[in-house]
């Protein structure tokens, strides 16, 4: 009778556990694009679609320039900005922005194309340990429960790196105790791998010897490379790591185009060219790699996009395709089921939001959201917005401060509502954070954090 009972009882035990509702899942936001770096949370319980009076609002504080997306880890929001002619590294209380440490450092960087002076990299949040990239290179591992300084280092000084357009602008990588960094050092150090611990050099890669003698793929004449020393090689697209063909790699858009190396050592395993024919043009969104295939795209002059099918071995691939279908300027494009979904255009008047079929790269669907820079600093359309995935939907912010939320369907584009947020201004170009339900936007002078919890505990 006593078996029984033991019996019974775990057996009811089991139907209530089934009989309850799924536990909405959260997680941490420590690293640019989230904690996969592809733009997607598994976070779930979130609200259904944007009211449109907003959120709930959670703070909205005033802070310094840049377009670093902030990170979140634990209770800790690190966020990395300028205020007058200093870099800050702020480490705040995820729900309330009061402060914990701050960590800041001496800068005298000016955008030579009059666009605002402050960092560009996302913090790279550990579990003990804060790295930061400043725009003129400041490379900085700090101690994340106090920010007090381990280790540093001045990349233009450690390697010879020409001036960028934009200052440095690529995140570095964590990948077990490497820290992968697209410095463009020139000849041979466009990337660099540093032992996180120490910020010891422990493989430096790419450049001339990549690139000389190369096809300028998509340029006129059947052209090859004629490396010259005063190139520029970073670029503002940050490395990528997978598992392709058994084998862990690296993918780097660099200026030049896309390399792949070996992650332990740097060996390179294939390149290709991929840049505009003009000077004045970069590369900035990361590569997007499913399986043994990866697409790369960029705004600048009909330059498109492509994809590339890996061969065994990792050292040879063929295309799949090449069009324009999309022209990313800076969002990473989000995968989902087959598609592709970015906001494509380099200016603000070739602004489409997009959705595009992976392995054939033809358009399932497009919206205009053009609109003209000098009219509004908060227009009526998303423009070049940016987007993450969470809970089977898209969450977008326009690049004037439109916050919207869509389906994740290539038959049609369904919004699921909108709301300015009265904050933000042009340019919103740090993409969303989402971490605990709570949802992180960023303009050039505001923090805003919502709670997009469906039920509030």
């Amino acid at each position: 009778m006593h078996i029984c009972r033991q019996r019974l009882f775990g057996i009811a035990c089991v139907l209530l556990l089934i009989a309850l509702p799924p536990r909405a899942v959260a997680e941490d936001w420590p690293r640019f694009l989230g904690p996969r770096g592809d733009g997607t949370s598994t976070e779930t319980g979130l609200i259904a679609g944007i009211p449109k009076d907003g959120p709930e609002r959670v703070f909205s504080k005033r802070i310094g320039t840049g377009y670093a997306a902030p990170s979140v880890r634990g209770d800790l929001l690190v966020l990395h900005h300028r205020l007058g002619n200093e870099e800050i590294v702020d480490a705040l209380e995820r729900d309330t922005a009061k402060p914990v440490w701050r960590h800041k450092y001496p800068t005298r960087y000016i955008d030579p194309f009059g666009y605002n002076n402050g960092p560009r990299c996302t913090p790279l949040l550990t579990a003990d340990r804060c790295y930061t990239f400043g725009a003129e290179g400041r490379l900085c591992c700090l101690e994340l429960k106090t920010g007090k300084l381990i280790w540093q280092r001045y990349t233009k000084n450690d390697w010879r790196v020409p001036q960028n357009f934009f200052g440095v602008g690529s995140t570095p990588l964590l990948e077990g105790n490497l820290l992968i960094v697209m410095v463009g050092g020139q000849p041979n150090a466009g990337v660099v791998a540093l032992d996180a611990k120490t910020g010891k050099t422990v493989w430096e890669n790419v450049g001339k010897d990549t690139w000389d003698g190369e096809p300028m793929l998509g340029w006129r004449g059947g052209r090859t490379v004629s490396w010259q020393t005063h190139w520029k090689q970073a670029s503002y697209a940050s490395p990528v790591v997978a598992d392709v063909n058994g084998q862990r790699v690296v993918f780097c858009l660099m200026r030049q185009g896309l390399v792949v190396l070996e992650v332990k050592t740097g060996k390179e395993l294939f390149s290709r060219w991929f840049r505009a024919i003009v000077n004045d043009s970069v590369n900035a969104a990361n590569p997007v790699v499913v399986g043994n295939q990866v697409h790369c795209s960029a705004a600048y002059y009909r330059v498109g996009g492509f994809l590339l099918d890996i061969k065994k071995g990792n050292t040879k691939f063929e295309h799949v395709w090449e069009n324009n279908s999309l022209e990313v300027h800076w969002m990473t494009p989000i995968y989902h089921e087959g598609y592709l979904y970015a906001f494509s255009g380099r200016n603000e008047p070739d602004a489409e939001f997009r959705c595009v079929e992976f392995k054939t790269g033809k358009v399932a669907w497009s919206r205009d959201e053009r609109w003209r820079k000098y009219s509004t600093k908060q227009p009526p359309v998303f423009g070049r917005g940016s987007l993450i995935k969470a809970d089977g939907k898209l969450i977008a912010l326009g690049e004037g401060g439109m916050l919207g939320m869509f389906d994740l369907n290539p038959k049609q584009i369904r919004e699921r509502g909108r709301w300015q947020v009265p904050e933000l201004k042009h340019p919103c170009w740090a993409t969303p954070v989402l971490s605990e339900k709570k949802l992180y936007l960023r303009s050039e002078d505001y923090l805003v954090c919502l709670d997009l919890a469906v039920e509030k505990e």
